[in-house]
């Protein structure tokens, strides 16, 4: 299986012909749809679904909770799949396990939408953690966790502890839009390769690596 990063949030897996891509957001590249047949998105703000351009692949199947499932299913149609907490379902020819269910707080209980994370696996039980906006923390084993880096609703050190507390094999950032290249990155990268208890590395944008 090959992950692929692009800009945020943004992923693409591969094995073999079958290709998923999770959360194409408004700064994902304008190739992230390349050979994909199914989509999958943790949750409906614009930086992890970028409604416009999903609406123009009519050809692939999508996967949301809801509302957002609602609102794509009246531009894409039967092609909207809802998906829940404790769902399990094949998406691409992966095994997909649905958790969480709640966007982490920013303040005062706002952003309050439903979020989800997915347990993505594939041959020989690798699996791939992406939790979307949430530091929901799953009863699976996860080899690989996609970690989200910035955000209004994390801080560093909750990013160490979630990072701990999945205790994945390896870890690679996502949703770090908001740092600086030369600066936030490599003060982002120090601290989780120093504190975070797993084999923890960067992968460029539109780079990949083999898992």
């Amino acid at each position: 299986m090959q992950l692929i990063k692009f800009t945020h949030a943004c992923v693409r897996l591969h094995d073999g012909d079958r290709t998923l891509l999770i959360d194409p957001g408004v700064w994902s590249e304008p190739d992230v749809f390349e050979g994909v047949t199914d989509v999958l998105i943790t949750h409906e703000h614009a930086d992890h679904v970028d409604e416009d351009r999903l609406a123009q692949h009519q050809d692939v199947r999508v996967f949301a909770p809801d509302p957002l499932a609602g609102e794509l299913r009246k531009r894409m149609g039967p092609a909207v799949t809802t998906v829940a907490s404790g769902d399990s379902f094949t998406a691409a020819g992966f095994g997909v396990q649905v958790v969480g269910g709640a966007h982490a707080e920013i303040y005062d209980g706002l952003p309050g939408c439903a979020n989800v994370g997915y347990l993505v696996s594939s041959a020989g039980s690798r699996v791939v953690y992406h939790p979307g906006d949430s530091l929901f923390v799953p009863d699976a084993t996860v080899d690989t966790l996609l970690l989200p880096a910035s955000a209004p609703w994390l801080k560093l050190a909750e990013a160490i502890d979630f990072a701990r507390a999945v205790t994945p094999k390896r870890a690679f950032p996502i949703h770090d839009r908001s740092l600086s290249e030369d600066i936030g990155f490599d003060m982002f990268d120090g601290w989780l390769d120093m504190k975070g208890q797993t084999q923890y590395a960067r992968i460029p944008v539109g780079t990949g690596v083999d898992l």
